[in-house]
């Protein structure tokens, strides 16, 4: 057999595999765990979740969905029936239903009906032995949830206008930093959506590739061979690039490498873990780079949260003294004019009164200020003054802007900010 009789015959075999959810006449057939599993997972879908947790404990067994960034108790099946669940999931992810020691990684994917239209999943699987059983985490990778236009991400429009003109600039770097789950992945595919043409070359280095983008060389990081983030940027530099996205910058072999990079005729996008945008610099520079490459390599620092939006069919006028929003941030003429939202709960939302995220966004960019002030070794503290000073937002004042356009409530802002 030639070998493209064998690619197309591994193909078939492959989307032979794929576990259907599609398929309600073959739901009377399957086994009741079977049939339990695939509720979980498609529930999961329909609800808008991103995650699903099963956990193992001495007398219960549960199943919590996170929807909008929180985790919700939604099933506790019976605990004679935990080793059954647990391996089934492990039977779809290709994992070893034997071992039970060890923590192991998979992937799912699978074909359900959403919304009348067939589509395709893919879930990530993690599984982690604890004291009475393996827990499972199960994250959603849903394509249709990836924004990658950058004006509906919930910058405000000096801050993207700021960002568009790092990330258009030939060379330099540009970090965005926050937790996990805020975000950062996504404003980092949707810039790199926005560069890839067909004269540029996008090269990414990723643990794990999340989405699959269509021109873009994306590479799946693998530890256990020495492939790394470091291992990865060497190699992306004798492959001719003109963009390099590094998921994470996490050591200083790493940091030292991109920044490189960045002083050489490439533009560098990459996370890094730190609160706000000032203090990345200072990260940076615990990692053991010298003032000078930061200074000069560095073009612009985007840290994000998310909050959740505001159910648009149960909003109401939840109004409170000038007192709580002036405390909260908010100028005192300025709180006079004010008037918060918030969801009364209704079935669109699922009584939460929440519906969706988005994003807060603290955009500095590197001027000459504030590169004399990196240069000079100033403090997180005094590069946020000189940037608040030049117009940046900060995650607060993100916030409230959009507390005052009726987008989220206080509560969410005060549980993702601070002043």
């Amino acid at each position: 057999m030639d070998e493209r009789r064998l690619a197309a015959a591994e193909t078939t075999e492959d989307a032979a595999n794929i576990p259907n959810l599609a398929a309600p006449e073959r739901g009377a057939e399957e086994a009741p765990v079977i049939r339990l599993v695939n509720q979980i997972l498609s529930d999961a879908v329909q609800r808008g979740a991103s995650d699903i947790h099963m956990e193992p404990y001495e007398r219960e067994f549960r199943v919590r969905y996170r929807i909008d960034g929180l985790l919700q108790v939604v099933m506790t099946p019976p605990l004679r029936l935990r080793d059954a669940i647990l391996s089934r999931v492990k039977i779809m992810a290709k994992l070893d239903i034997a071992e039970k020691r060890l923590p192991q990684d998979g992937r799912i994917v699978m074909n359900l009906m959403h919304q009348g239209k067939k589509k395709q999943l893919d879930l990530r699987v993690s599984v982690l032995p604890t004291l009475h059983g393996e827990k499972i985490v199960l994250r959603l990778l849903d394509k249709e949830n990836l924004r990658l236009d950058m004006t509906r991400l919930g910058l405000e429009p000096e801050s993207l206008e700021k960002f568009q003109r790092a990330i258009f600039k030939p060379y330099g770097m540009v970090l965005v930093t926050g937790p996990t789950g805020s975000g950062k992945t996504n404003t980092l595919y949707s810039s790199i959506v926005q560069l890839n043409k067909e004269d540029t070359n996008i090269m990414t280095a990723e643990d794990p590739v999340e989405f699959q983008l269509p021109g873009i060389n994306q590479v799946q990081m693998k530890e256990q061979i020495g492939l790394n983030f470091a291992a990865a940027l060497r190699s992306f530099l004798r492959q001719d690039p003109n963009i390099i996205m590094v998921g994470e910058i996490r050591d200083a072999e790493t940091a030292e490498i991109a920044i490189k990079a960045a002083m050489t005729g490439h533009l560098v996008l990459s996370t890094v873990h730190t609160n706000d945008a000032p203090s990345t610099i200072s990260r940076l520079m615990n990692m053991g780079i010298e003032p000078f490459l930061v200074a000069t390599s560095l073009h612009l620092i985007c840290a994000q949260r998310l909050v959740r939006l505001i159910c648009a069919d149960c909003k109401v006028e939840n109004p409170v003294s000038p007192l709580v929003l002036v405390n909260a941030g908010f100028a005192p003429e300025e709180a006079e004019t004010v008037t918060p939202m918030k969801g009364t709960g209704c079935a669109t939302c699922g009584g939460r009164g929440y519906k969706g995220r988005v994003g807060l966004y603290e955009v500095m960019e590197t001027t000459d200020e504030i590169r004399e002030l990196i240069l000079a070794g100033a403090s997180a503290v005094d590069l946020k003054r000189k940037a608040i000073d030049q117009g940046m937002i900060t995650l607060r004042r993100s916030g409230l802007i959009k507390v005052k356009a009726g987008l989220t409530t206080l509560e969410e802002v005060i549980r993702e900010s601070v002043i």
